[in-house]
């Protein structure tokens, strides 16, 4: 079949990459000039105050592997991730055998084929610069769906397989994964911190105490600029990730309607993982997610820091004005119906 090229897809996953690429420079800078600025000089005593340096050139350096890496090991990261486990046409006859028909219609190679041990109903495409792709599917999937559903799930699969975006998002994810861990691990190190502070009763005096006062405040201000700026940078890279997570789903549900012919199959699909996935336990979600939130076909919402009390995190995120990995479920069904009325007229 004859694909049409998305141009506008192309233009945001290059400015992406070209995005991708610049942050962790401008993540090091803004760092080491809020420690350099703000925390340092309240360990000076009056005294010369010491500076942290970087290496520009390094920074880029470990960027450029980094980007490698994730472009070269990406999809089997994120398949590790969510505990997908490749099967044989033997384990799944029916499953392979769409997959097939439907890739060959396509005119693409037919991928390898993954199942997820998952009640929740949802599917995900990846690859990497190595070649081959993998389209993994829970089980959860497997029970729900059936016939024409089924298989306009895996075409919009194989459209993220044809658009390349399944390879960008894996190296898009890059920056996010790495500022939400120094977030994440810095607010662990505060939390652990606070405790110690509060339940550690003062020793000494004078000048041993001032000492110790001031190392305290060097650690918490430290502890909290950096989850600062990480936070920052997260929340920009994220946004920008998001945006353009959003803008390949509609494309793959285009791309699943090319494929199959029938639109309206797929906006039945969602409408039952829609309905399913609503009433999916939290802890379920989460054993799913595995940091590929936004490759799959419906979006798992779970929250940042999985931590039994509410975080200003999670609050921060529920906001309308952050953007969520996948668009509407509502407005994508809505599109699909108007496109099956377009072929039927």
């Amino acid at each position: 079949m004859e694909w049409e090229t998305d141009r506008s897809l192309q233009l945001r996953m290059a400015a992406t990459l070209g995005l991708i690429a610049v942050l962790p420079l401008a993540f090091t800078f803004t760092l080491t000039a809020a420690l350099n600025y703000v925390v340092l000089p309240m360990a000076s005593e009056g005294g010369s105050t010491p500076q942290i340096g970087y290496d520009p050139l390094l920074v880029l350096a470990l960027t450029g592997i980094g980007i490698g890496l994730a472009a070269v090991s990406g999809d089997r990261l994120a398949l590790n991730s969510t505990g997908a486990q490749t099967v044989s046409a033997e384990e799944y006859p029916n499953l392979h055998a769409r997959l097939q028909r439907l890739a060959a219609t396509a005119d693409l190679p037919k991928p390898e084929v993954a199942v997820i041990d998952s009640d929740a109903p949802n599917a995900f495409a990846t690859g990497s610069l190595r070649g081959g792709h993998t389209v993994a599917v829970t089980t959860g999937l497997l029970d729900s769906l059936d016939g024409d559903e089924l298989d306009a799930v895996l075409a919009h699969e194989l459209s993220h397989v044809h658009n390349r975006d399944a390879t960008v998002m894996s190296i898009a994810y890059l920056l996010p994964t790495l500022t939400y861990l120094v977030s994440k691990t810095m607010f662990g190190l505060l939390h652990v911190l606070s405790r110690v502070l509060i339940f550690t009763p003062g020793h000494g005096g004078g000048r041993d105490r001032d000492s110790g006062g001031r190392a305290i405040l060097v650690v918490v201000a430290a502890a909290v600029v950096t989850i600062t700026v990480s936070a920052v940078f997260w929340l920009a890279s994220n946004v920008l990730f998001r945006i353009l997570s959003q803008y390949r789903e509609y494309a793959a549900d285009r791309g699943s309607a090319a494929i199959t012919g029938d639109p309206a199959a797929l906006a039945s699909a969602l409408a039952v993982i829609d309905g399913e996935m609503a009433a999916m336990p939290g802890q379920d979600l989460r054993d799913l997610d595995g940091g590929a939130e936004a490759l799959y076909i419906y979006s798992i919402d779970t929250p940042l820091f999985d931590d039994e009390d509410d975080t200003i995190a999670d609050d921060l995120l529920s906001q309308e004005l952050f953007p969520a990995s996948h668009p509407p479920t509502d407005e994508r069904i809505e599109r699909l119906q108007e496109l099956a009325g377009d072929l039927e007229t």
